[in-house]
This record gives C-alpha cells, structure tokens and sequence, in this order.
C-alpha cells in the first residue's frame, strides 16, 4: 500500500495536463459547418463619401462580378428622411430591386445607429429637437421603412440598430436600453420576418444584446484593429472562443441562431487617414492577403454558417484605383 501512495501525489499534475491537452485540443478544433451562406456589407454613403466611389457603379460590380448571395443593406436615416416627414427610398430602392433582379438575399439595417462612421447618421433637422422628439420622429421612420418594404420576398432579417452597446464607438447618444427594446417590439408588430441585433464579438459577453427581444444574434470578428498607443494590435482568441460563447447563448437566452454579421476582410486604417488615401503596402499592415484568408477560414472553424464580409467597397476601389484585384479575386471564391 505504502508502495502505491508516493504515486498519488502525481495524480493532480496528470488531472492538470489531461485538462491542458483537453482545452488546447479545444481551442485547435475545426467547427466548420457544412454549408456556409456568404455576404457582403454594403454602404452607399461610405462608397461615395469616404473612398469617393460611383456607389451605383461599385454596387452593380458586387452584384454581377462577386455574384454575391447574400447583401445586409442599410435605411440611412438622414438619406431616407432628407426633411421632416419627407421620405425618399429612391436610392434604397434602386438598392433592392437591383438585388432582387438577381435573387440575392437582404439583411435591411434600419434605426439611428447603422453600419459604418459615424454610426449615426442622423438627419441635419434632429438638431433643433429636444431627445424626446427625436425618439418620436424616429419611430416613425423606421415604421414608414418596414411598412414600405415589408412584402418584399428578398428580405429575409430586419436588423434594429448596430452593435447599439458599443457606446464608446461612434458620434451618438448614450444608449438607452428601454427605447432600443421599444424599437424591436415596434418593428416585430409590423412584420412577422426576424430580428437580427448586433454585438462585439471580441469586446462582450452577448448577454445584454441577448435579453432585448432580437430573435438573431450577429457578432463581429476582428482579428487585427489599432490601438493610437499600441498600434495595431492582434486578437489571440481561438475560433473556439466563439463557437462556445454562441452554444452558451443558444442554450440559456432566447437568441437560437448566431451568425456573423461583420467579419473583418478590410484594413483598419491609421489615425487622420483614411483607406482612401492609404497606399496598398501601408494597408498590408493590417490586412494583407494571408490575412485576409485567415479571418475566411476563422470564420468557418469558429462554425458559424451564415457570415457577411466587410470592405467590399474597399476591395473594388483597390481593384479599380490602385491595379490590385488580390482580394477582389479572393472573395469570388465564395460564389462559384
């Protein structure tokens, strides 16, 4: 007996590398799904006002060059309501019906805060409001975009708002969680299609945008941002770091599906510039293409099986301005 007790002392460090080798096994695994759905973010206002683009030129190359399956589109509220209680959906529709000429699939992002800087884009008029009337005229924007577009077949999600608690990002108001869930119930009462909510993939829990009544979670995956005192920095988050946060969701909050809604296929650009005017080789600092492959097959290890990719405007300014079709050719892939 004796003889077998000096062995039990190595019991806890054989328990503590079975359950190393165990997580590391984990953090290594390949989740991929078998079929993915792939798309892209598209923003008329960055196209044309950022990186100085013919947007309609840009987004009909998206359409009959990538061949994209999938499209996430954003109501801009100052674009749809230029004055107080004048609507025009000219350009959005012009988005959509082009879209469902091809059969491409529609994630329609309406709400003050949308994809894209400054977050909000609100209309010049709002100035001369108090925060309830702004709350008010609101409302009845994004009620006037879901009744105009409610029959449309190509809309499969409406999304409420983006990564509405990630208050620090972006030129608007402090978020108030109570209006963000008077939104969604307004939106689910006109239109029994889902709701799709947003969130950091890297900087939350996802519980808090789980508890406001969206019916889909959309995460972000950056792999590489900047930081003005680190400069840029990478995530050292495994793929399974989101497979599990999403079964942990799925499991013990209403949200039952999870895709990513922005994955990272563009380059963070530096403080006081812009992609514009930043050369290919200073954008290889943070997206070149092996990285930009990586955050492909990221996304795939990490399981999710509906994913939309960001910097599609960015890829066709490099593709047609600056001679380098790299991740333009790369991102065809997706849609054989």
């Amino acid at each position: 007996m004796k003889k077998h007790k000096k062995y039990y002392k190595f019991i806890p460090i054989f328990l503590g590398l079975i359950i190393i080798l165990l997580i590391a096994g984990l953090m290594m695994w390949d989740f991929s799904p078998k079929k993915i759905s792939w798309g892209v973010t598209f923003s008329q206002e960055y196209a044309e006002k950022e990186l100085g683009l013919n947007w309609r030129q840009t987004y009909l190359a998206i359409l009959d060059d990538l061949k994209v399956s999938h499209l996430r589109l954003s109501a801009y509220w100052n674009i749809i309501e230029p004055a107080a209680g004048q609507y025009d959906f000219t350009d959005l529709d012009w988005q959509i019906n082009e879209a469902a000429k091809r059969n491409v699939k529609i994630v329609l992002a309406l709400g003050r805060r949308l994809p894209r800087w400054p977050e909000c884009h609100d209309p010049d008029w709002l100035k001369a409001l108090t925060s309830k009337e702004i709350e008010t005229r609101q409302l009845a924007y994004m009620q006037k975009v879901v009744e105009h577009y409610q029959n449309n077949q190509q809309i499969i999600y409406w999304q409420v708002e983006n990564e509405p608690f990630l208050e620090y990002f972006g030129q608007c108001p402090a978020l108030d969680t109570a209006f963000l869930k008077e939104e969604i119930i307004l939106v689910k009462n006109l239109t029994a299609k889902p709701v799709l909510v947003t969130d950091s993939g890297e900087l939350s829990t996802w519980l808090p945008i789980s508890k406001v009544g969206g019916d889909i979670l959309g995460t972000t995956v950056y792999r590489v941002v900047n930081n003005k005192y680190l400069g840029y920095v990478r995530w050292f988050l495994p793929p399974a770091y989101y497979y599990l946060k999403a079964a942990l969701i799925r499991t013990f909050t209403p949200i039952k599906k999870i895709i990513v809604a922005e994955l990272q296929t563009e380059a963070w650009h530096k403080a006081d510039t812009n992609l514009k005017i930043m050369t290919v080789e200073e954008s290889f600092e943070s997206m070149d293409l092996k990285q930009f492959n990586q955050n492909i097959s990221f996304a795939k290890r990490a399981g999710f099986d509906e994913v939309y990719l960001w910097g599609a405007e960015w890829w066709y300014l490099l593709k047609t301005e600056k001679n380098f079709p790299a991740y333009w050719q790369e991102a065809k892939k997706l849609w054989p």
